[in-house]
């Protein structure tokens, strides 16, 4: 994890390992910040969607003393509304560094679409 010091506070990008570590505790929350159907079509188990076209950076999700971790696609989403989020409220958040497309290139399991009906499914791809 890589911390950078802004005025209103600190911004964390994080690695997969870091992100999947935390999961694993149940100690994040992770914000997926892609559209409605980008998250229904995909998304890591777990994560809650707000996308980015509706949030303003100061009315996230969260949970008392964990942090909060966004992602989006690539990492480019996420990390405009996480500095988004620091110019309004401060703190402290995180976004995935590389993002959904990274989490896959890692093999790390997520919730995906089973083509045949339509329902969602756990995918955990081999490693």
């Amino acid at each position: 994890m890589q911390e950078e010091k802004l005025d209103n506070g600190v911004f964390e990008r994080w690695s997969v390992d870091d992100l999947a570590e935390a999961l694993s505790r149940k100690s994040v929350v992770v914000i997926d910040v892609r559209t409605p159907q980008e998250y229904l079509f995909e998304h890591i188990e777990g994560a809650l969607n707000a996308p980015m076209a509706f949030v303003d950076g100061t009315d996230l999700p969260s949970r008392e003393g964990k942090p909060i971790v966004l992602h989006c696609g690539s990492g480019l989403r996420s990390e405009r509304v996480a500095k988004k989020y620091m110019s309004g409220v401060g703190g402290r958040i995180a976004h995935l560094e590389g993002g959904f497309a990274k989490w896959k290139e890692a093999r790390k399991p997520y919730i995906g679409t089973d083509m045949a009906t339509g329902n969602p499914k756990k995918v955990a791809p081999s490693e």
